[in-house]
């Protein structure tokens, strides 16, 4: 077992990089590992049209800024070499190609972390970084689709190319669903299975990005369990950058209600229509990966981790970069800084 490194941060993502930050300032020993060849790669696996939901101004970690002009979106290359240039230039210690297999506790209390490679990092404190968004949910009714239909994921979509000629089929209108349909919809006809209705709000209000005024307002550091918290949590906007359902629909994308059933090539939906489709891009949400922690108090019942504004139930084991971990801004970049020096301050104070 190797010399323990007295925090370990798993996951070299925004949220990993934060805390590394704020555990460099306050002076605690610590170490970063991942499983990726580079920081940033989570987010070079993306589709390849992405941009972030924020512009620079609010997409930065602390300390460092995103060059270019501060009103408009990051692409995601152009976030994934930032994460791996502001690595750099905090020198944060980092172990990569050190993916985490199993987290478990020794009988004295410490955490032991195994890497896929069979080493054991001992450490007196964890910070699970991995974020929310790590296992693609595909429903058990893609099962009925037969061998014909290339089905994919938000996670394994890049670009048109990786689709299949003939009708596309995308369920679920997230951000991200709404982004592959509007792409898709030049090359070939595309359906979009809608869900619950969304909100959207537009993405500038006199002359301001809209996520100025939220942050300006106090919107995105309200509490989850606040009344304003519980409202943004229950319809969970985001900005309309002419991804409105009118707008896809004006593009050529032909809208569908929920998906019901699946059989060969063929989609049936909650309308009573149907549709012969030659692919499908599910898009309804992510799971956590949580079977590497083998600690039970750690997770809930579903599998899905067990905390209170990042804090869990396990003493010295916490979070950073869980969705409404304390508000809103918590999934986004622009909570990652604030979250993460709120868990350090809490280390150091145990300290």
């Amino acid at each position: 077992m190797t010399k323990p490194p007295f925090v370990l941060v798993v996951g070299a993502g925004q949220a990993g990089l934060a805390a590394g930050y704020h555990l460099r300032r306050a002076g605690i020993p610590f170490v970063i590992v991942d499983g990726n060849d580079r920081v940033g790669d989570s987010w070079r696996r993306r589709y390849t049209s992405l941009t972030l939901f924020t512009p620079r101004q609010f997409s930065a970690l602390p300390g460092a800024t995103i060059p270019g002009n501060r009103e408009l979106y990051p692409t995601r290359d152009e976030f994934a070499d930032y994460l791996e240039a502001y690595a750099r230039l905090f020198n944060l210690p980092l172990r990569l190609n050190s993916r985490v297999v199993r987290l478990q506790r020794s009988g004295g209390g410490e955490f032991e972390a195994t890497l896929e490679s069979g080493e054991v990092l001992a450490a007196t404190y964890v910070v699970i970084a991995t974020g929310g968004f790590q296992i693609p949910l595909v429903p058990k009714i893609a099962a009925g689709f037969g061998t014909a239909v290339t089905q994919l994921a938000a996670d394994t979509y890049r670009d048109p190319a990786s689709v299949p000629e003939g009708v596309a089929l995308i369920v679920g209108d997230g951000a991200s669903g709404r982004d592959i349909a509007a792409e898709l919809v030049p090359s070939r006809p595309t359906l979009l299975a809608v869900g619950r209705p969304r909100k959207l709000f537009p993405e500038r209000l006199l002359g301001k990005s809209i996520w100025w005024w939220l942050h300006w307002s106090g919107l995105m550091r309200a509490p989850a369990g606040s009344a304003v918290g519980r409202l943004m949590r229950r319809t969970d906007p985001f900005p309309d950058r002419d991804r409105s359902l009118d707008s896809l629909a004006r593009k050529g994308v032909r809208l569908k209600p929920r998906l019901t059933e699946a059989a060969g090539t063929r989609a049936k939906f909650a309308d009573g229509g149907e549709a012969e489709i030659g692919s499908v891009i599910w898009a309804v949400g992510y799971r956590d990966d949580s079977d590497w922690v083998q600690i039970s108090a750690a997770k809930n019942p579903d599998g899905s981790f067990a905390h209170t504004n990042g804090v869990s139930p396990v003493p010295n084991l916490f979070f950073v970069g869980r969705p409404w971990q304390r508000n809103r801004a918590s999934a986004l970049i622009m909570g990652a800084g604030r979250d993460a020096g709120a868990i350090v301050k809490l280390i150091s104070e145990r300290i």
